[in-house]
């Protein structure tokens, strides 16, 4: 997959190609070659090709699939991290921290693009590509409205679960059903994959939202309390938010409080939310949203030895450190 990745990058302008590689960690601003490049987990290409293999056929068709969800989630990387003034991306600084915020748009523009010519110059174009582009028009939808949530102006949990199935779900799917459909199944069977895709994603989206409060950057890649820190409001804080209790009432406070947040309120707002059990409530809901989603992949009758390793995954999303 990292060499497919990698020379549908070294198609794109001189200048864009190195931004690019900057971010994939490939090379340094020099051109210096790395050893250990930035560490992808590849979840949306895996899911490409387990969900053509699931339908009986050589994932080898779902390679242009596969290729065009990994750009398109590392576009959205780049965006994101603008959006949230996040610094660090997989424990690098982040391409627009290095070489500004310009480089950094239109290095995820140009592998939006690409991800959209990886498809059209493979088979079923007229089928996929469409599903590429519903999915990234989900993806931005979803992002816009996590715009719209900061500082607690809209809390509710209906509205973060939103985010989270256009930020996280709407891709996860995407990829699923392209997988299928590069498979030649069926558009029953293909939706019932992209279903599968859907509530993992959100699942995938509660456990990214619990490690953004409470994971250690060594394992996320991200600063602290990354999130807190943006006062973003994401499903646990939204769940916390939505008591009554004293815990809620004070974190409703800081949130909307004018002027910048110390360590200490960080610290505080990460202890408020704990005390209301909203972590354990987003873990339960992650669990709730993966068994569903396993669920909907038992109803597309996979194939066994896809289908171990497609539930295989879904299990290694809900225990991450968490």
């Amino acid at each position: 997959m990292k060499p497919l990745i990698r020379t549908r990058v070294h198609a794109l302008p001189p200048q864009i190609r190195h931004v690019a590689g900057l971010h994939f960690g490939w090379w340094t601003d020099d051109g210096t070659a790395l050893d250990a490049p930035a560490v992808s987990k590849f979840v949306r290409p895996a899911l490409a090709l387990l969900a053509c293999r699931a339908v009986g056929a050589d994932p080898h068709a779902a390679r242009a699939a596969a290729v065009a969800v990994e750009l398109v989630h590392n576009a959205s990387l780049l965006h994101d991290d603008i959006i949230d003034n996040d610094p660090l991306r997989r424990g690098r600084p982040a391409l627009w921290t290095a070489k500004g915020i310009a480089a950094a748009i239109l290095a995820g523009d140009a592998l939006f693009f690409a991800a959209v010519q990886a498809l059209a110059e493979a088979s079923e174009a007229d089928r996929t590509v469409p599903v590429l582009l519903a999915a990234v028009q989900g993806l931005i939808e979803g992002e816009y409205l996590d715009t719209l949530t900061e500082s607690g102006a809209d809390a509710s949990e209906d509205r973060t679960a939103a985010i989270a199935a256009g930020k996280t779900g709407a891709l996860l799917a995407c990829a699923c059903e392209l997988g299928a459909i590069a498979g030649g199944a069926t558009p029953e069977r293909a939706l019932l994959l992209r279903g599968f895709g859907q509530r993992l994603g959100i699942a995938y989206q509660c456990i990214d939202d619990v490690l953004g409060i409470w994971g250690e950057e060594s394992v996320t890649g991200k600063p602290a309390l990354s999130d807190l820190r943006s006062r973003k409001v994401t499903i646990p804080v939204a769940a916390a938010m939505a008591g009554r209790t004293p815990q809620a009432q004070a974190l409703r406070a800081l949130y909307r409080a004018n002027g910048p947040l110390g360590e200490e309120d960080f610290a505080r707002v990460r202890d408020l939310i704990e005390q209301t059990g909203a972590r354990q409530a987003t873990l339960r809901r992650a669990r709730r949203h993966t068994a569903d989603a396993l669920n909907l992949l038992d109803q597309a009758r996979p194939e066994p030895s896809a289908a171990a390793e497609l539930a295989a995954l879904a299990g290694l999303i809900t225990l991450r450190n968490h």
